[in-house]
């Protein structure tokens, strides 16, 4: 059972999309136009890098060859373990979530000038998160601009890139859960003049 989020008086909105929709570059302008942001990605990266609170955990619970000689987690080798065992999957979540939570909490806890973006990739996937949100962004294009635009970024193959599609929520049932939509099929150019709408949404609604 996870603890319940402590909310803050500033808006809270969750910000998620499936991998390669583009995200990033939704919550990156949101910064700029003066969002706090908050990515649970950064925090998981920070977890797992050498020192991070997880490693020891992950070393116990997984053995040496999940941890690199650098003292980081052996994020290749983590990966192709949990796309092939779901139990080893929930099993490194379990040392993780906790973790991620603690620290959202506590980036909450400092206060927002404008409002809180929460990036949470998984936000449907993972029970818990819809507490902490006044609002859910959700930025969506379709599967196979997802696929050409990971596999440009990561070099990956495709089958790897629709595999973790595959196992993430659909689109639909991630526009249905949103407040707003974030149609992103288009440029950069086009992406940010949507953003900057957005922004100005959460603003009002921040004012309220």
């Amino acid at each position: 059972m996870h603890k319940a989020f402590r909310k803050p008086d500033e808006l809270v909105v969750g910000l998620t999309g499936g991998i390669g929709s583009g995200k990033t570059a939704v919550s990156n302008r949101l910064k700029e136009l003066g969002a706090t942001i908050i990515d649970t990605d950064e925090i998981a990266h920070s977890l797992t890098q050498t020192g991070g609170l997880a490693i020891a955990n992950i070393r116990r619970a997984f053995g040496d060859q999940a941890v690199l000689p650098d003292g980081s987690m052996n994020r290749d080798h983590m990966r192709a373990l949990v796309f092939k065992n779901p139990e080893q999957r929930v099993a490194l979540e379990r040392i993780l979530h906790p973790k991620i939570r603690e620290e959202v909490q506590r980036q909450l806890a400092q206060g927002a000038l404008q409002y809180f973006v929460v990036v949470v990739p998984l936000l449907f996937e993972k029970g818990g998160w819809g507490e902490l949100m006044d609002d859910i962004v959700v930025v969506d294009c379709p599967v196979d601009q997802q696929v050409e635009r990971v596999i440009q970024r990561n070099g990956w193959p495709e089958t790897q890139v629709r595999a973790v599609i595959n196992n993430q929520a659909s689109r639909e049932v991630r526009t249905k859960g949103a407040d707003h939509v974030i149609e992103n099929t288009g440029d950069l150019p086009e992406l940010i003049q949507k953003v900057d709408v957005l922004h100005e949404k959460l603003i009002k609604k921040a004012k309220k």
